[in-house]
């Protein structure tokens, strides 16, 4: 009796045990469910790339502050650590699931390795409420303290998506900057509706090809324009883009880049206010024939001359950039996913973007030239002291650079098998100008 007595209890509790099993399996598997939605777009902090994603930083369907609650008033600082309250992961998922989290700040340190660091970044400090097309060109653009009001402007022109990386010195000044950010973006709703702001607090001034980066990286759509906040946009190349097949179609493939031609205003103080610019290439033509205007640093004919103007002139169709200099430094519509990064050892003026042009060319991006769009500088002053010490260390740097970028793209290329490949044509042409390169890739001399 005894022994039917112990059988029966230890059924009873095997069942209890089973069913304790299966109860903590379901409110285990609800929890992480209700924790981790299955659209990622529902929650702003975690994200789960599949293994055979590309990483994806999250970006919040809701400004990270609304903009109707920022408060100028209140203390930069104070408002800078509410919108990091909580911060981001970055949670990595195999088939079967999610695998290891990380901190999105050890995430980013990562790809902004190259960079002078540590630095604080937040990417959508301010995000732009408007939601765009995959197909729509952001302005990828970099702003510090003195062209706020700049930036501002650009939105209300533009009306499309903008993508600013700001740079705030993490010193003494901080809070006052971040307050007339606050005000600035607070006062234009064009800034609420259009702009994503991505803050870059550290001490290293001048990082241009980090800050680039940084405003491509987080750009929402598929393609993007390489674009200088002084620059005013005369004409609307993003209409005219997007209702041409052909130069959609160029995009799309990531084999071409167009290239909207700069130009500046020969006496400065001409080119002080915007709403006198030209607006069409009739106009534009007028002026530079009467010697006003004339192509963007005439001076530095390497800069912007492969651009060949006397040939815009007269052109009415797209045309191939075929007299390429490695110091020439357009201002591109390109793809966005699948193209070179902006090397960034390259700190302070002199090279840095023509070093980011040189390697997006490379890589088998031909130029081509709008026909009809243009950009005019707005005239402002520059640090020429600090230039020219700074420009001193990049050209010896861009040196090396060009060097180690043709035997990097050249030894992709024969892996690949494309060494003979329309995409390997541009590095074949412009590598063998470099003295010991044919040598070093033990190919034929011509």
């Amino acid at each position: 009796m005894r022994l039917e007595l112990s059988q029966v209890l230890a059924r009873a509790v095997k069942y209890l045990l089973v069913v304790y099993t299966v109860l903590s399996l379901a409110f285990t598997a609800r929890h992480f469910y209700s924790s981790h939605p299955s659209n990622v777009n529902q929650d702003p902090a975690p994200i789960y790339p599949r293994a055979d994603d590309e990483f994806v930083i999250p970006r919040p369907q809701q400004p990270l502050t609304e903009p109707d609650s920022i408060d100028a008033s209140q203390p930069a600082q104070q408002q800078e650590t509410e919108s990091k309250a909580g911060g981001h992961t970055v949670i990595w998922s195999s088939e079967e699931g999610p695998v290891q989290p990380m901190r999105e700040s050890y995430v980013l340190s990562k790809v902004f390795a190259d960079s002078l660091g540590p630095s604080n970044l937040t990417p959508y400090y301010r995000r732009g409420q408007t939601q765009f097309e995959a197909d729509d060109i952001t302005l990828s653009t970099l702003v510090t303290r003195n062209r706020f009001h700049v930036l501002s402007r650009l939105a209300s022109h533009y009306r499309g998506p903008i993508s600013a990386a700001i740079h705030v010195n993490d010193d003494e000044t901080q809070e006052e900057v971040l307050n007339e950010l606050h005000e600035v973006y607070a006062s234009n709703p064009d800034m609420q509706d259009y702009v994503d702001i991505h803050l870059i607090l550290d001490p290293f001034d001048r990082q241009f090809n980090m800050w680039r980066n940084v405003a491509k990286f987080f750009a929402r759509t598929d393609y993007i324009m390489m674009l200088d906040v002084d620059f005013h946009l005369c004409t609307n190349f993003r209409d005219a883009i997007r209702r041409s097949p052909e130069a959609m179609a160029m995009l799309a493939s990531g084999t071409a880049a167009l290239v909207v031609p700069a130009f500046e205003y020969v006496h400065g103080p001409d080119g002080q206010d915007w709403h006198t610019f030209p607006t069409h290439k009739d106009a534009l033509l007028e002026e530079v024939e009467s010697g006003r205007l004339d192509m963007f640093h005439k001076s530095w004919l390497k800069g912007h001359g492969s651009t060949n103007y006397t040939r815009w002139y007269e052109s009415d169709t797209l045309y191939k950039v075929e007299d390429y200099n490695f110091s020439y430094e357009p201002y591109i519509i390109y793809k966005r996913e699948g193209t070179p990064w902006c090397d960034e050892r390259f700190i302070g003026y002199g090279a840095n973007k023509a070093a980011c042009l040189y390697e997006i060319y490379l890589s088998g991006i031909d130029y081509w030239v709008l026909p009809n769009d243009f950009l005019i500088h707005q005239t402002h002053q520059y640090p020429e002291e600090t230039r020219r010490k700074e420009r001193q260390y990049n050209r010896k740097l861009y040196s090396n650079f060009r060097e180690e970028l043709c035997l990097r793209y050249a030894r992709n290329f024969i892996a690949a098998g494309e060494w003979e490949s329309d995409r390997a044509h541009n590095l074949r042409e412009e590598c063998q100008k470099i003295r010991g390169f044919r040598s070093a890739m033990n190919l034929p001399s011509v």
